[in-house]
C-alpha cells in the first residue's frame, strides 16, 4: 500500500473509531501493514481493530504468480502461511492488545458475526468471488454512518484488476456516498 493510501486509511479509521465507537474491521491481513494502521486508530478510541484472513494468500500471491514470496511458504505443509509473519508484525508494533485476529475464510466468518462495526476495509482477494463475497459478507455487519473502504480499485483495466473496482460501483449504486479518493482507495460512508 502507498504512503499515501495508508495515511488516509489511518484518518478514515480514526475518524470512524472515535465516531462510532464501533470495532474496525479489514478483510485480508496478509502480513499485517494495514492492520497496525487500523489498530492503532482503534487503540487511540479504544476500541478493536478485527482482521480477517485464512492466511493461505490470495491468488497474486501463488507460486507463479507475482507477488509470490517463498519466504512465506510454510515448508511442513508447502503451502503459504503469512500467519506467523503477522503476528510477528502486531508484536514489533506493540499493538497485539489491540486486534482479534480471525483466521478463516472471509465469508464464512462474515456468516456468523454478530456485533455492528464502523468500517469495513475489504482489500482481500482480487477475483470478482472474492471480492463480491467480501462486499456481500461483511456490509451488513456496518453500522448507519459507518466507512465501507475499498482498496486497489483501478477504473482502468490497464492499471489493474476489476473485481474491486466492481464492488466499489455496486456499493454506490445501493446507496454508499463517496466521502474520498486517494489512489486506488475508495472511501464511502453508509447512509
Amino acid at each position: 500500500m502507498p504512503v499515501d493510501e495508508g495515511l488516509a486509511l489511518y484518518g478514515v479509521a480514526a475518524e470512524a473509531a472515535a465516531r462510532t465507537g464501533l470495532p474496525l474491521l479489514e478483510v485480508g491481513t496478509y502480513c499485517g501493514r494495514s492492520t497496525i494502521l487500523l489498530a492503532d486508530a482503534a487503540r487511540r478510541a479504544g476500541v478493536v481493530a478485527l482482521t480477517v484472513d485464512h492466511h493461505r494468500g490470495s491468488e497474486e500471491q501463488q507460486p507463479g504468480w507475482e507477488y509470490h514470496d517463498t519466504s512465506l511458504v510454510d515448508p511442513e505443509v508447502g503451502r503459504m502461511d503469512t500467519l506467523p509473519r503477522f503476528r510477528r508484525t502486531l508484536h514489533a508494533a506493540g499493538l497485539e492488545d489491540h486486534v482479534i485476529a480471525l483466521v478463516g475464510r472471509s465469508p464464512q466468518v462474515a456468516a456468523v458475526w454478530g456485533t455492528p462495526l464502523g468500517l469495513v476495509f475489504i482489500d482481500g482477494g482480487h477475483t470478482d468471488e472474492h471480492a463480491t463475497g467480501d462486499y456481500e459478507g461483511w456490509t451488513p455487519h456496518l453500522a448507519p454512518g459507518g466507512l465501507l473502504v475499498v482498496h486497489d480499485v483501478f477504473p482502468d483495466p490497464a492499471d489493474g484488476g476489476q473485481a474491486p473496482y466492481r464492488v466499489y460501483l455496486r456499493a454506490l449504486a445501493e446507496g454508499f456516498v463517496e466521502v474520498s479518493v486517494t489512489g486506488s482507495l475508495r472511501v464511502l460512508r453508509r447512509g
